[in-house]
């Protein structure tokens, strides 16, 4: 076994690998809370900002979660939990960070650890609101 998941059997299927921290995360978290992620222990944080001057949108996966930062504001995003690898996989297109949170488990909060809700800032019309 690794040190933040499980093995790498020879064999396993891709969905496999990707699915064991999820597995194993859920069973010691219990439920998707902030609270409940947050002690899960073991935070990675990493601050996202937007620098540019149009409004960023960051997009978390695997869920599917979207928030969206004005010029100059940033967010904490903290990985919980095991991982296989790394904790975080990026992809930046323009106007959208895409975060894989390889844990499946994440918060994100602002500089004072508040939770910051799904859809903050959300544009009027965006998938569906």
């Amino acid at each position: 076994m690794t040190e933040h998941g499980s093995a790498d059997e020879p064999g396993q299927t891709w969905a496999a690998k990707v699915t064991a921290p999820l597995i194993k995360n859920m069973l010691l978290a219990g439920d998707f809370s902030f609270e409940a992620i947050q002690a899960l222990g073991n935070p990675v944080p990493m601050l996202v900002k937007n620098d540019g001057s149009e409004l960023l949108e960051l997009w978390l996966e695997p869920f599917g979660q979207d928030y969206w930062l004005q010029p100059g504001e940033s967010v904490i995003v903290t990985s919980y939990g095991h991982w296989d690898g790394h904790p975080f996989g990026t992809v930046h297109e323009p106007n959208c960070i895409t975060i894989w949170v390889t844990s499946f488990f994440a918060t994100v909060s602002d500089q004072d650890d508040n939770e910051v809700p799904g859809a903050h800032q959300r544009p009027s019309g965006k998938y569906g609101s």
